[in-house]
């Protein structure tokens, strides 16, 4: 980094004229080391290949310097950034909240949100709300926590166990595969869907809408 008065920090590397030093240990295009050469010099090799002097290690002593394309190197470096931000996987604790005596409709409901959330290999956070008379029966907390996480046992593992947090208890799932795992999974179903699509354009009708006949209109 460089810093310039009145101005703000730059993470950019000096290039060409901007490199103030009287010599440099120069790099050349195909990454062969040529040496410690005066600054003009390099300056020279630069225009002579069509190529920037690129300051690489501003704290060496001299500093390290490279020709190359730099507006190539940049373009080359944000693409691989967004290729690693596009396959980096984020752990994400989703949150699922219930009540001691949930309806059988609702557990189902619930039940497959966390089923959902583990197949994208996030972490789920199962809370146990207890009102009134429910804190004094604990048991049916956990009994509910120990039915779900037996109802998810070939996608998820209990991470931490049932504890009491107030008037709430939290089980905390983790999921079997990994987040890369899941992502990866998911594109690749994605990619197959959109294939199927382009082979079969018209199988996405709705087929009782294809096997419906035309109503004809009614003769006066």
């Amino acid at each position: 980094m460089w810093c310039y008065r009145g101005g703000s920090i730059s993470a950019e590397p000096r290039i060409n004229d901007r490199i103030r030093v009287p010599e440099v240990r120069l790099v050349g295009p195909s990454g062969e080391q040529v040496g410690i050469v005066p600054l003009a010099k390099a300056l020279e090799l630069a225009q002579e290949y069509d190529l920037d002097l690129v300051e690489v290690a501003a704290n060496a002593r001299p500093p390290v310097c490279k020709l190359m394309d730099y507006g190539k190197f940049k373009y080359e470096s944000a693409m691989k950034a967004r290729e690693a931000r596009k396959n980096q996987a984020h752990t994400v604790i989703k949150e699922m909240k219930l009540r001691p005596k949930i309806d059988p409709h609702d557990y189902d409901t619930k039940k497959g949100h966390v089923v959902r959330f583990l197949k994208q290999g996030d972490k789920v956070k199962i809370t146990i709300m207890f009102r009134g008379r429910e804190q004094s029966r604990p048991e049916l907390g956990y009994r509910l926590l120990q039915r779900l996480a037996e109802d998810v046992q070939d996608l998820g593992f209990v991470e931490s166990n049932p504890k009491q947090d107030g008037r709430n208890m939290i089980m905390v799932l983790g999921p079997h595969k990994k987040k890369t795992e899941a992502m990866a999974e998911a594109r690749q179903a994605q990619e197959a869907r959109k294939a199927e699509a382009k082979a079969n354009p018209g199988k996405s009708q709705n087929p009782a809408e294809a096997a419906a006949p035309s109503e004809e209109p009614a003769e006066a």
